[in-house]
């Protein structure tokens, strides 16, 4: 996988989900995910973050709940959502800040 600030750099949107494999509102997310990545096709990058494997990204983004999701678009953080979330609503964000 490549350097998370290598990819985050994009000028698609990278929304990076900050999960857990222990928690249950993570499981719950993730049959949302797919929805909406299905659904975006290639306007954005959903990825990944287990904060247990990568303990010094969720340090540095002050991940202090999961799940987190947040969306980068050339290395700047432009939304930021912790807990569960419908995937109409991602989807939305998303869409907005792919323009």
């Amino acid at each position: 996988m490549e350097k998370f600030n290598d990819l985050i750099q994009s000028e698609k949107p990278v929304l990076v989900d900050f999960f857990a494999t222990w928690c249950g509102p993570c499981k719950a997310m993730h049959p949302v995910l797919e929805q909406v990545k299905s659904e975006i096709g290639d306007k954005a990058r959903i990825v990944q973050i287990d904060v247990d494997q990568h303990e010094d990204l969720a340090e540095n983004y002050r991940i202090q709940a999961v799940p987190t999701f947040i969306i980068f678009k050339k290395g700047e953080a432009l939304w930021r959502h912790s807990g569960v979330i419908s995937g109409n609503d991602l989807k939305a964000v998303i869409e907005q800040e792919s323009v």
